[in-house]
């Protein structure tokens, strides 16, 4: 095997002769290397090219999630475009694999014209506004808002469980509800790892979403104040126009009494025409009316009556002042 190698690979050989059995053994593999790779060179091949490896989801880019019991989310005019003729093409080319099915698709829809794909692209535009619209009264459903809150328990769970199973592989055993104390249980997750930072972003989403409630909580208590403090200003007032309206009552109630019990002592000495009844505080009312009726049947005949009652009505009246 050592005629068979270059001289820059002897070199390397022997520059590795007082290493350890396992260094020499990675030198021997390297130089081994470099002796292929210059043979290649030298015979004008080519290395071979390694497999393309087949890619999976975009590292870093998240999937969206399907919200259950949501609406259909909207497809593409090209996603349009490739359902309609994708029977077609696989009817007239059936032992076609569905790679190449694609392919030929693509190619046909970049040779589309503009007009030719504004079909498809107002059809996806007109389903992407109906779903902004399902999705916006979805938004606003109880079956949402559990939904989220589900969510919301399932990555506080993973969370946690993560944080137990880095605690159980540094400490070499996993932490115990009810030991210690709470306060001491954000320890438990060493800094600086892909753990800690979730949850320090869930925190801090947490606390964020806190000061908002608060603030918002903070703002409804002012108006409520400015609204109790205007209730009761108007109470107050009410308050004190009905004490008012009451004293106003009660002095025309003993003024009307006091009038009451003037008449009824003025014509009592004036008994009705033909039936001869007097007035008290019970029948005045009544007596009045009767005795209005009789003046007015003939006033020229108890014209000596009506006199009288209007000397009763003015001295009254000069009393009330």
């Amino acid at each position: 095997l050592v005629p068979m190698l270059s001289q820059p690979s002897l070199t390397v050989l022997s520059g590795c002769r007082h290493a350890t059995g396992k260094a020499q053994h990675g030198n021997f593999l390297v130089a081994i290397k470099q002796e292929k790779g210059e043979s290649a060179r030298v015979g004008g091949e080519k290395p071979e090219e390694e497999p393309v490896k087949k890619r999976g989801w975009p590292k870093g880019k998240k999937r969206k999630k399907i919200l259950p019991n949501g609406p259909k989310a909207p497809v593409t005019g090209y996603v349009r475009f490739l359902n309609e003729r994708r029977e077609q093409i696989r009817t007239q080319h059936p032992d076609l694999p569905f790679p190449e099915i694609t392919k030929m698709l693509g190619a046909e829809w970049s040779k589309l014209q503009l007009s030719e794909k504004q079909r498809y692209l107002d059809e996806a535009e007109r389903e992407k506004q109906q779903y902004m619209k399902e999705l916006r009264e979805y938004q606003q459903s109880e079956a949402y808002k559990m939904c989220t809150e589900k969510i919301q328990e399932k990555k506080i769970k993973k969370e946690d469980v993560g944080a137990v199973a880095v605690n159980t592989l540094l400490n070499g055993h996993p932490h115990k509800a009810g030991e210690g104390s709470d306060t001491f249980s954000t320890f438990d997750v060493p800094i600086f790892t892909e753990e800690f930072l979730d949850q320090n972003k869930a925190r801090e989403a947490e606390l964020r979403r806190l000061r908002k409630m608060n603030t918002e909580f903070e703002e409804q208590n002012a108006i409520l104040q400015k609204h109790t403090e205007s209730m009761n200003c108007a109470k107050e007032k009410l308050e004190q126009e009905l004490a008012q309206e009451e004293r106003q009552t009660l002095a025309l109630q003993q003024q009307l009494q006091s009038v009451r019990q003037a008449l009824t002592a003025s014509f009592a000495s004036l008994p009705i025409p033909g039936t001869g009844e007097t007035p008290t505080l019970s029948t005045l009312d009544f007596y009045m009316a009767k005795l209005h009726s009789a003046i007015e049947s003939n006033p020229l005949q108890h014209e000596p009556l009506v006199l009288r009652v209007k000397e009763i009505l003015s001295r009254i009246a000069r009393w009330a002042q």
